[in-house]
């Protein structure tokens, strides 16, 4: 890869990853506009791995509650807020850690089809809008229970399919649930440690079990573009979502439909 194609593809990997408007459906977008070839595993492993850094310097105080949250559960103190919403995460984890550790190899093989991420985009982008106008938005994180958790960990699962956006499809679902879209994007937010921590193990032994060269440079390099990009992205989505809703991502998805369709059909 040139250094071109890092920048460009880190920056692209950090902005989406967190926005409700797929990731995957980006970067098969952006080769195709420029003629590059896949980016291959070891360069997903290090824009995941950004990700990861973002996502739990943006929320330290929600992760350590996390943890927080685990001591008062073995202390005898499930009922606190953070033992909740450590029961929530963990709940909420289960469907998709599951769902990848069966099915990601099938996924990768028959699912990564254009035409699939057309199909999620403009559908999962209409229920998003769909669920932004007209669902309550009357709840807030200190009434999440176990079907919330089961209900969101479900919807979270969906996203393991290219151009379903994984934080566009666990917002829309706690937007669903009657949640304020700020407490729905916290909580997407959240969830997406573990998921993400587990999707980069398992890249990991991918990684070590192939026969890949690995040029360390380019993949720090990625790494911390994508990580910088990444925590701009949550922090800008989270300070206008209240105000703009979820009907701009909507319409930007529709339009990634329209342009995906036009590029490679």
């Amino acid at each position: 890869m040139t250094w071109l194609q890092i920048i460009v593809l880190a920056v692209v990997q950090g902005l989406t990853e967190f926005l409700p408007v797929s990731s995957s459906g980006h970067l098969i977008l952006v080769p195709a506009l420029f003629g590059w070839a896949d980016q291959g595993l070891a360069f997903d492993i290090a824009v995941h791995t950004g990700s990861l850094g973002a996502v739990c310097v943006f929320f330290r105080n929600d992760i350590t509650g996390l943890f927080h949250g685990a001591g008062d559960i073995i202390g005898g103190r499930p009922g606190t807020l953070q033992a909740r919403m450590a029961w929530s995460v963990g709940i909420g984890t289960i469907p998709a850690a599951v769902t990848g550790l069966l099915l990601a190899s099938w996924i990768a093989a028959n699912l990564r089809s254009p035409l699939i991420v057309v199909a999620t985009l403009a559908a999962y982008g209409l229920l998003m809008a769909l669920a932004d106008r007209f669902a309550p938005r009357d709840r807030d994180l200190s009434s999440i229970g176990v079907r919330d958790a089961v209900v969101i960990g479900m919807a979270q699962a969906l996203a393991l399919v290219p151009g379903t956006s994984r934080s566009g499809i666990t917002i829309t679902a706690g937007r669903l649930l009657g949640f304020r879209r700020q407490d729905a994007a916290r909580f997407s937010f959240v969830l997406s440690a573990p998921v993400i921590l587990l999707a980069t193990i398992y890249e990991v032994v991918m990684l070590i079990t192939g026969d890949v060269q690995v040029a360390w440079d380019n993949l720090a390099a990625a790494a911390l573009i994508s990580g910088i990009v990444a925590y701009l992205s949550i922090d800008l989505f989270m300070h206008f979502v209240s105000a703009l809703g979820l009907l701009p991502f909507a319409i930007y998805r529709l339009v990634l439909t329209g342009v995906i369709l036009y590029v490679l059909y």
